[in-house]
């Protein structure tokens, strides 16, 4: 086996206990994020925020979205094509939604935004700003390609990873929010 093969079983390890993990998580832990999200953000105006329609267990970046569209544009990632990084489309409390790409919601309406903040979800992370995702590389791409952008993940403790598994491709998160606190490279003294 060889060093991609053991980094790609690692992950995959890595993935399936953190999802674990998640799912074990209860709702005391999911408000005290969601609550920790909205202490960090509340005080933004006239910003473009891109977040994401949670799927599964993870973290909900909603509450804090619908009280941030009332002074800010808040869209929400599409993937567009295999390999592509995402695009964002406008979205708005009660705003028609369809099924897209790997089974999440989205927007079917409103123009196409660059976001200048982005809520990133994630299966797991690390002190250090470590993200582990799906799989897919579609938020690494993008945020390789949104350097100016503020960019903070969503987490849930019970996701917490010694050191996430990372490739020359997976980027580092400035900022990782949890019920616990707030994590990541920029936290670093």
């Amino acid at each position: 086996m060889g060093d991609d093969d053991n980094l790609t079983a690692l992950k995959a390890q890595s993935r399936a206990a953190c999802l674990r993990a998640r799912d074990g998580a209860g709702e005391r832990a999911r408000a005290a994020a969601a609550t920790r999200l909205y202490a960090r953000l509340h005080g933004l105006r006239g910003r473009t925020i891109a977040a994401y329609l949670p799927i599964g267990s993870e973290a909900s970046p909603l509450g804090t979205m619908r009280v941030l569209a009332k002074d800010n544009c808040i869209c929400m990632p599409i993937v567009t094509a295999k390999g592509a990084p995402l695009r964002f489309r406008e979205w708005w409390p009660g705003c028609p939604l369809e099924k897209g790409s790997f089974g999440v919601m989205v927007p079917v309406e409103g123009g196409w935004r660059v976001p200048d903040v982005l809520i990133v979800p994630m299966v797991g992370f690390d002190d250090a700003g470590g993200r582990l995702g799906y799989g897919g590389g579609f938020y690494d791409r993008t945020l390789a390609g949104l350097r100016q952008a503020s960019v903070i993940g969503l987490a849930l403790e019970a996701q917490r990873l010694d050191r996430v598994p990372r490739g020359k491709h997976d980027m580092e998160l400035p900022l990782i929010v949890t019920e616990a606190g707030v994590f990541g490279a920029a936290t670093r003294v």
